[in-house]
C-alpha cells in the first residue's frame, strides 16, 4: 500500500486554501489582470470565470462610473457567491450563468458586439475542492461527481463505472499525461466488476494500489486520474480551444485577452493559439513569456504556484 499524502489536484495545489467564498480569498495574479486589461470608464469587460468574484472585484471599482463587466460561471453555486460580494456594483456587473464556451452567444444576447477585454481563470476554484460534496478532491471523502455546472448529466462516478477500459486508459493518459494509466484503467475495471466506485477515497486508494513503487510521493498517486477525469467530465481542453477561437471575433480592436492556466495542457493550447494568431497579425503579444506569480504571492496564496498567465492585443 501507499502511504496516501493528502494532496490535492496537481493544477491547484490546494493546500491551506483561504475558506470558500470568505474575506481571505485571493484571486491569482489580480494585479497583472489589472494591470494588462487596463479597466476604465466607458470600457466593457468580460470576466469568463466569475467563481467567487476575486477578479471582477478587483477590475469593478476602476470602471466606474460608466463602465461594465459581463460575469459568466457555469456554476450556479459560485455565481451567487459573486453575485453577494459583487451588489454594490450591480448597475454596472451582468452576471450570467453559462459557461464561457458560449461567449458569443451571450454577447448578442446582450446586444453586445465587441469587448475591451477578457480575462478567463481556468480550472478550480476553492469553492469546488473545499467542498466535500462537489467530488473533486481525494483529501475529503465525497461522491465522484466532478461536475462544474450540476444541470448536465455525466458525473466522474459514471465515466468510471461505464467507460471501457481501453477508452478510460486513453483519457487518463491524455488529459491526466498519467504514466501508469493502463495499469490504473485496469485496476478500475476489475474492481468495478465486482461493485460500484461510488467515493473519492475510494477511487483514490484503488489507483494508489495499481501504481507500483510505494511512497510517500511528491504528489499523491491519485492526483493525475483526479485532473483527467475533471477535465473529461466537464470537456474544459473543449471548451478552452473553442474560447480561443471566439476572441478575436469577440474583442473591439485594441481590445485585450487574458489566460491564466494552471497545468501544462491549457497553456500550451493558450501558447500556439496566441503565437500563431500574432503571426498572421491578429493579435499584438503582450506576454512572450508567461507571467508566474512572485514568491510572496505564491507564499500567500498555494493555488498560484501552478499558475501561468498569457495575454495579447487585438490588432
Amino acid at each position: 500500500m501507499h502511504a496516501l499524502i493528502a494532496e490535492p489536484e496537481m493544477d491547484e495545489s490546494a493546500q491551506s486554501r483561504p475558506e470558500a467564498g470568505g474575506p481571505t480569498h485571493r484571486p491569482v495574479l489580480l494585479d497583472r489582470v489589472v494591470e494588462l486589461l487596463q479597466p476604465a470608464s466607458g470600457k466593457t469587460l468580460v470576466d469568463c470565470t466569475a467563481g467567487l468574484g476575486g477578479h471582477s472585484l478587483g477590475l469593478l471599482p476602476r470602471l466606474l462610473p460608466d463602465g461594465r463587466l459581463i460575469a459568466l460561471d457555469q456554476d450556479e453555486q459560485a455565481l451567487e457567491r459573486s453575485r453577494r460580494r459583487l451588489a454594490e456594483f450591480a448597475p454596472r456587473v451582468t452576471l450570467v450563468h453559462e459557461n464561457f464556451i458560449r461567449l458569443p452567444d451571450v454577447l448578442a444576447r446582450l446586444g453586445i458586439e465587441r469587448v475591451d477585454g477578457i480575462v478567463a481563470d481556468l480550472g478550480l476554484s476553492s469553492l469546488h475542492v473545499d467542498q466535500a460534496e462537489r467530488g473533486f478532491s481525494f483529501a475529503r471523502e465525497g461522491p465522484l461527481d466532478m461536475r462544474m455546472d450540476v444541470r448536465q448529466a455525466t458525473t466522474a462516478a459514471w465515466l468510471v463505472q461505464r467507460m471501457p477500459e481501453a477508452e478510460l486508459a486513453r483519457v487518463l493518459e491524455v488529459y491526466g499525461e498519467e504514466r501508469w494509466a493502463k495499469r490504473i484503467a485496469r485496476r478500475i475495471a476489475a474492481v468495478r466488476r465486482e461493485g460500484p466506485i461510488t467515493t473519492t477515497t475510494q477511487l483514490a486508494r484503488i489507483v494508489a494500489d495499481a501504481v507500483p513503487g510505494r511512497g510517500p510521493f511528491r504528489i499523491h498517486p491519485a492526483t493525475r486520474t483526479f485532473q483527467a477525469l475533471r477535465i473529461a467530465v466537464n470537456e474544459e481542453l473543449t471548451a478552452l480551444e473553442t474560447l480561443l477561437a471566439a476572441l478575436p471575433s469577440c474583442l473591439a480592436p485594441g481590445g485585450r485577452a487574458v489566460i491564466i492556466s494552471f497545468h501544462s495542457l491549457e497553456d500550451r493550447r493558450v501558447k500556439h493559439t496566441f503565437r500563431q494568431a500574432a503571426a498572421e497579425g491578429t493579435y499584438r503579444l503582450l506576454t512572450k513569456k508567461p507571467i508566474t506569480a512572485d514568491d510572496q504571492e505564491r507564499e500567500a496564496n498555494p493555488r498560484s504556484r501552478s499558475a501561468k498567465l498569457r495575454a495579447v492585443e487585438r490588432r
